[in-house]
Parts: C-alpha cells; sequence; structure tokens
C-alpha cells in the first residue's frame, strides 16, 4: 500500500451524512476531501470540468446507490456507475452504501465498481479501503458474504464453476486445433462488441423525431454490423465446433407446446417481470437519454430553455427520482386503479412541489429589494397557476401510472400494446419524457413570472446568451404568446384532431411529435374561443373540397375559352394574314414576269 494522497469526491444524498463524513475524514493525514456533491448530475459537472483542468485532483471516487431505499433509485444508481466506467474507466470507485442486496453488489461489481465498504464501518477500517482502492486494488467487505449471500447463491455459484472448467475441458480434449480456444476467444470477443454497438444503434433507431438522413445512416449501419456477425461466425468457427453446437441444440430438452408455437409463429414470450424491474428497464433508457443534448429544436419556446445544459438535465433527473419515489410510495400504499385516476392531478402537484423544494433547495434564499426571502417558499403559492397552464394539460399520465404500477397495456395511436413488448416501452418512454419536460417547465414558470431578472438567479441557473434584461423580456414575451396560441388555437385544433402533442428526448435535442386519442370529452367541453376554432375548421372541411371543385370547373372552363375559342380564333386570324401576304407576293411576282414579257 502507497503513501499516496488521497483525493476522493464524495457523492450522497443524505446532506447529514455529508456533512459528518467530511468532518470525519479532514482529520485524516494524506486524505483529501476534494467535493461533496448530493446529485449524480453535479458529480458528472465537476468530473468534467477537473478532466479540462487537472485530471489529478480526484484519484477516488466514493459514492452511494440512489437513497439506499428506492429500488428504482439503486438501478438508477447502478447505470450510474456503468456511466462513470464509460467515461472515467481509471477511476477507482468505492462504493459507501446502506444496500445489502447480494444481486445488486455484484451487478455494481461486474460493471467495474472496486470496492464496497455498509454505512456505518469503523473509520479506520473505512480508510484503509479507500486506500487500498485509491492504489488500484480491490476491497469488498470481509463480511459481504456472510450478511447477504443465501446458500443457494453459493451452491449456485459452485455448479456455474463446475460449468465452466467442463466446458473449458471439453473445448481442450475435443477440439483437434492448437489455436481453436484462441480463434474461439477472438470470436467471442468480436460478436460481444458487434453486439454492444448493434443494440446502441438499434436504441437510436427507435428514438421518435429521428431525422430521416440519421435514420438512413443508422440503418445502414445495422445492416453492416448484421452482416459482420454473420461473417465472424462463418469465418472463426471450425465444422467440428458447429457439428458439436448442432448436437448440443438437438440434445436440449423440447419446448413447451405453446412456447414452441409462439416461437413457430415469430410471436414474443413476454418475460415474468415485476412492475418494479419494468420501471427499472423503462427509467434506465430515460437516464441514457437524458444524457443527449438539451437544446430545443422545436419551433415551440419551453420555459427550461432558459436554463443552462447542465441545470436542465439536473432538474429532469432530479424530477425522474423524485417520480420514481412516488410511485413507490404508491405501490406501498396499494391504491387501485379507480383511485389512481381519481388522483392523477394531486399526483402531478406532489411532484411539482417535491421537485421545486429540491432543486431551488428549501432553505435557499436570495435578496430581492431590502428582503432575504426563501426562494421556496415564494414560489409554491404559484401552484394554482402552474396546474392551471401546465400540469392539468399533461397527456396520458394515468396511462403511464397504470403501465408502471400495474402493468395494464398502452392504448395509444388506436393501437393497444402488450406490456412486455418493445412498442409498448417505446410509446411508455416517451410519455414519459414528455412528462419530465412539462413538470420541469411548471417548475421553471413562478421563477420566470416573480424572479426572473434577478441578478443570483441568472448567474445560478441561465445561459448566457439570455442573462440581458431585454433578452429576458423578449423570451417572457414569447411564452405569453405561445400560451395565448396554445390556449386559442393550438389546443382546440388537437383537439379537434384527436391528437396529443409529446415533447421528446432526441438525439439532436429535444424534439416534439403527436399520437393519436380519443378526446371527444374535451371536445363537447370547448367553449368561447376555442370552439370558434373548431368550428371554422369543421366548416373549412365541409366547404374546402366544394370549392376546390368550384374552382377546378371555372378554371377548366377559362382553359377551355382560352384554347379552343380566343387560341383558335388569333389562329385563325393569323393564318388568315399568312395567307393573304402569301397571295399578294405572288401576284406581284406573276405580274413582273408579265412585264417583262412585253418589254
Amino acid at each position: 500500500m502507497s503513501d499516496r494522497p488521497i483525493k476522493l469526491l464524495l457523492i450522497d444524498q443524505d446532506p447529514i451524512f455529508r456533512l459528518g463524513l467530511r468532518v470525519a475524514l479532514e482529520a485524516i493525514p494524506n486524505l483529501e476531501v476534494t467535493g461533496v456533491v448530493e446529485t449524480d448530475t453535479a458529480a458528472l459537472q465537476i468530473l468534467a470540468e477537473i478532466a479540462q483542468e487537472d485530471p489529478n485532483q480526484v484519484n477516488l471516487l466514493v459514492l452511494e446507490f440512489g437513497n439506499g431505499r428506492s429500488t428504482t433509485s439503486q438501478q438508477l444508481g447502478l447505470q450510474f456507475c456503468r456511466q462513470l466506467k464509460a467515461l472515467y474507466p481509471n477511476l477507482p470507485i468505492l462504493l459507501l452504501s446502506s444496500v445489502q442486496e447480494q444481486g445488486l453488489l455484484l451487478a455494481a461489481k461486474s460493471v467495474g465498481i472496486n470496492g464496497y465498504c455498509p454505512k456505518g464501518t469503523p473509520l479506520p477500517e473505512l480508510v484503509a479501503a479507500m486506500q487500498e482502492v485509491a492504489d488500484g486494488g480491490d476491497y469488498w467487505f470481509r463480511d459481504m458474504e456472510a450478511i447477504t449471500t443465501p446458500n443457494s447463491l453459493l451452491h449456485s455459484r459452485d455448479a456455474i464453476n463446475r460449468v465452466g472448467r467442463d466446458a473449458i475441458n471439453r473445448v481442450s480434449t475435443h477440439s483437434p486445433l492448437p489455436f481453436s480456444k484462441l480463434r474461439n476467444n477472438l470470436r467471442l470477443s468480436g460478436i460481444a462488441h458487434i453486439e454492444a454497438t448493434l443494440a446502441a444503434v438499434t436504441a437510436q433507431l427507435q428514438v421518435p423525431g429521428l431525422p430521416v438522413l440519421d435514420r438512413a445512416i443508422l440503418a445502414g449501419q445495422r445492416r453492416e454490423l448484421l452482416a459482420a456477425r454473420w461473417l465472424l461466425n462463418q469465418l472463426l468457427v471450425s465444422s467440428q465446433e458447429r457439428q458439436e453446437e448442432n448436437v448440443s441444440v438437438a440434445d436440449e430438452p423440447p419446448l413447451a407446446a405453446s412456447l414452441s408455437s409462439a416461437i413457430q409463429q415469430g410471436q414474443t414470450v413476454p418475460p415474468l417481470l415485476s412492475p418494479g424491474t419494468l420501471q427499472s428497464a423503462l427509467f434506465a433508457s430515460c437516464v441514457t437519454k437524458l444524457q443527449f443534448i438539451l437544446r430545443n429544436v422545436t419551433d415551440v419556446p419551453l420555459e427550461i430553455d432558459i436554463f443552462r445544459e447542465d441545470k436542465k438535465r439536473e432538474l429532469l433527473y432530479l424530477i425522474l427520482q423524485k417520480l420514481a419515489e412516488q410511485l413507490d410510495e404508491l405501490r406501498a400504499s396499494q391504491i387501485d386503479i379507480n383511485q389512481l385516476y381519481e388522483a392523477r392531478f394531486s399526483l402531478l402537484r406532489e411532484l411539482w412541489q417535491a421537485a421545486i423544494t429540491d432543486f431551488f433547495g428549501k432553505f435557499s434564499r436570495i435578496k430581492l429589494g431590502n428582503q432575504n426571502i426563501e426562494i421556496v417558499n415564494y414560489l409554491l403559492p404559484s401552484i394554482e397557476v402552474v396546474q392551471r397552464d401546465i400540469l392539468n394539460k399533461i397527456p396520458l399520465v394515468c396511462e403511464l401510472y397504470s403501465y408502471l404500477i400495474f402493468q395494464t397495456e398502452l392504448n395509444i395511436d388506436n393501437t393497444s400494446y402488450p406490456v412486455f413488448s418493445a412498442e409498448a416501452k417505446c410509446q411508455a418512454l416517451m410519455i414519459l419524457e414528455n412528462l419530465l419536460i412539462q413538470v420541469a417547465n411548471g417548475v421553471v414558470q413562478p421563477l420566470l413570472n416573480s424572479l426572473a431578472d434577478v441578478e443570483e438567479i441568472k448567474h445560478n441557473f441561465y445561459g448566457r446568451q439570455l442573462i440581458s434584461t431585454r433578452e429576458i423580456e423578449r423570451f417572457r414575451n414569447d411564452l405569453s404568446w405561445k400560451y395565448r396560441l396554445k390556449n386559442y388555437i393550438n389546443e382546440p385544433k388537437a383537439v379537434f384532431e384527436s391528437r396529443y402533442e409529446l415533447f421528446v428526448i432526441a438525439p439532436r435535442g429535444i424534439a416534439n411529435t403527436s399520437v393519436y386519442a380519443p378526446r371527444n370529452q374535451e371536445l363537447v367541453k370547448l367553449s368561447n374561443i376555442p370552439l370558434v376554432v373548431t368550428l371554422l375548421l369543421e366548416f373549412s372541411d365541409a366547404i374546402a373540397p366544394r370549392l376546390k371543385s368550384l374552382l377546378a370547373f371555372v378554371g377548366s372552363g377559362i382553359v377551355f375559352i382560352l384554347t379552343q375559342i380566343i387560341g383558335r380564333g388569333i389562329g385563325l386570324i393569323g393564318r388568315g394574314i399568312l395567307q393573304g401576304i402569301g397571295s399578294a407576293s405572288l401576284i406581284e411576282k406573276n405580274f413582273r414576269r408579265n412585264s417583262d414579257r412585253f418589254k
């Protein structure tokens, strides 16, 4: 173990734990707490800044899995660990967590986590673990096996090891070629790389709002990867190995009748997933997409456009975490589906309140005039306006909650999608992204209405292009016109066309799309200007075909008159003139000939 100083970055949501650990570690020689952050997004921002300035500022990352309680939050923490290892493969990571589930800890070890200590570990042992991991070693708490590993899992692990050894022995004894093992390793390595790239390309192809050119390029890449996988299997698999694979497949027990018939018919057999697993998979996909560029590429201004890129991402990620906690609470309360539909507006209200409290900080203060005010208490009374303008108009909320809690089918675009199908996940992901973006708009709206031009707010949250008073007022005016157009024109038009507009996160930024959904009840409730707009749309639909027919008839009549009557008349007149000119020249020619003869 070296005496190299430890420079660590601590990530934990518990402010009391962060403070206590920092105070305890600052008394340890050769150990420096470079930074303490609460969210994953803040950690990514700090690491990106450090990578540009001096990578040696941090040589150890200490983090907690989510909040240590919520299953979904733990899954998001695991996803964050994968992302960290992809971005900073040489940065050692120590998991300091209250998590004790063996499956989750093994998953953490498989993605590259270098060590684990439970919260409550004695300080000397914790410092020794930090030193070991920072020096490039591994450290896993000595009692982890005894605390979390059931005997069946140990037996299963031994069985897996025996199977692996038998497989290696079988390959070494049956293969006549000395380099067959090397060839097989090369093939498996290449296949693994191709499969990972293929999965990434396929995921990008499923993103809605993708430009046609990008979709064509990705489709071409996918075909090339499939061809490369087939070619690799053909070149690096010997005939004997291929025969052994065929024999092993033939020796497998027959499938159940329903399963085999489903495979023969090309159907998808839904896996047995718990609601928590279904939610974790969906949220993990959303976390991945939150790393895309978050620039607004639509022609509709959004409230969050005034924020910097990192603040947008932090706010959206925070709302996703709060939504995960809310879903866990709903499952624990054993709510039924009818109660869910009745409570949908209050659920969005609670989600907005939790997001605005945690994002700005419950006790954060700013100077407004001669007063120091608490931001959260100043913004929370705007809930009625936010709920009327934004929250109550978020579409398909109950469908998303019901899909995640009760595993109901999604009925969107006039199609019913099975729960575990890829199409259902894609549709649910669009609804989830729109929910995050709209709630984020609701968080920013009262800030723009009351504190838009406060210097401290502009310094902490705004992008550089929107910090002057003139640009802020122009931005607010654009939003005001958006509300007017939405209330009086766009929304009644969408109701009449039975569709919802959704904002989604695409690789090029925040895009918009539309899905079909029956809106007959909302159509009946329209009044005043929105009702006039729908009546005008219906009138235009009713009269447009007749008007087009009339114009077509009049146009054909005008064409007939111009071509058959006027055109022919002009042609005959011109023809007569030309003939007259020709006759006159002939007479003159004959007259000259006769005159010459008499002479």
